[in-house]
């Protein structure tokens, strides 16, 4: 389930990119591919080479660090959750007694409406089952 779709993705950009450079061409594949050549040469020749890439790497990863850093800082300095997690623990038990607590009060509200619609039933029945069996006794010839 977990697998990478990066393979997905790459295959989908370069689909993509035959497509935007066989539309440039008009549909000729000869076109597309002399287009292709040509811009990835330029791109090659902005590519920094030797000692400037190495400095032009290391320069990236710093600046890189540098705002990894200072995201990390500022999170750390915005939320300081080491301070507030008692608070929050405490905050969390105060809403969960309390949704206990309103739990508790709906299951009796519903329990005693429950029982009394029953009651009520229970004596409707009661009074239908004994007036049906006086009007049977006197179907029948007995007594009530």
């Amino acid at each position: 389930m977990s697998q990478s779709r990066v393979g997905v993705y790459l295959g989908l950009a370069a689909a993509g990119a035959g497509g935007y450079y066989l539309y440039r061409a008009g549909g000729d594949v000869k076109g597309a591919k002399q287009a292709m050549q040509i811009d990835a040469d330029k791109a090659r020749e902005k590519l920094p080479r030797g000692e400037s890439a190495q400095k032009a790497g290391q320069s990236a990863g710093k600046e890189a660090g540098a705002v990894v850093d200072e995201a990390i800082d500022n999170a750390r300095s915005t939320f300081k959750l080491d301070e507030r997690i008692p608070e929050l623990k405490q905050n969390g038990k105060e809403k969960l007694d309390e949704g206990k607590k309103q739990l508790d009060g709906l299951r009796k509200d519903t329990k005693d409406r429950v029982s009394s619609e029953i009651d009520k039933l229970d004596r409707s029945v009661e009074d239908k089952a004994a007036e049906a069996k006086g009007t049977v006794s006197g179907w029948f010839g007995g007594k009530k």
